[in-house]
């Protein structure tokens, strides 16, 4: 595979499920990515956002600092995953660390990850935190179907998007490094 690579797996996730079933009220309270534009590839996804730039910014794709939101303390799991990938990567920077649920029958529709400062600056990395059969992550000409409690990197300058043909939510923790 080119566009997806899986750099580790075994990480305890449960604790950060337990944190965001009892915090339902998180879900979607900052609809940014919703949002931002009329055609926004992320429409049907809720987020959460653990770490952020300022949301108010009219540059938000070009703003590097992220601080921890308010959302970051019901859910100290987030924070000790996004640390623990940190160690993995041998990253130097934190950026963003955001939680995301595609539910059943839900699409992100394609689109790269290019506009801004910001899109160039740090790697992602997603750990999924539920993922069913039926999940399909499509970058380039590769599709998978990763696994909770794995950590991928993907391309994400690439075209790619998320199609949800399972019957359960689809969940990731999505974690931003600068990796030198």
């Amino acid at each position: 595979m080119r566009n997806f690579l899986q750099v580790a797996s075994g990480v305890n996730y449960i604790p950060l499920l337990q944190q965001l079933y009892s915090n339902p009220h998180l879900w979607a309270e900052d609809r940014l990515r919703q949002e931002y534009a009329a055609d926004s590839p992320h429409k049907e996804v809720e987020d959460i956002l653990v770490r952020f730039s300022d949301t108010k910014d009219k540059k938000v794709g070009d703003a590097l600092i992220c601080e921890w939101t308010e959302a970051s303390f019901l859910l100290p799991a987030a924070k000790n995953i996004a640390l623990l990938v940190m160690s993995l990567m041998q990253g130097e920077i934190l950026g963003r660390v955001m939680i995301t649920r595609l539910s059943s029958g839900k699409t992100i529709q394609p689109h790269s990850d290019v506009l801004g400062a910001y899109a160039h600056f740090f790697t992602r990395y997603h750990v999924p935190l539920m993922s069913e059969p039926g999940v399909q992550f499509h970058c380039g000409d590769e599709y998978v179907n990763m696994q909770p409690g794995t950590v991928w990197w993907f391309n994400g300058h690439k075209e790619h998007a998320v199609v949800n043909n399972s019957a359960a939510d689809r969940i990731n923790l999505i974690v931003d490094c600068r990796i030198s």
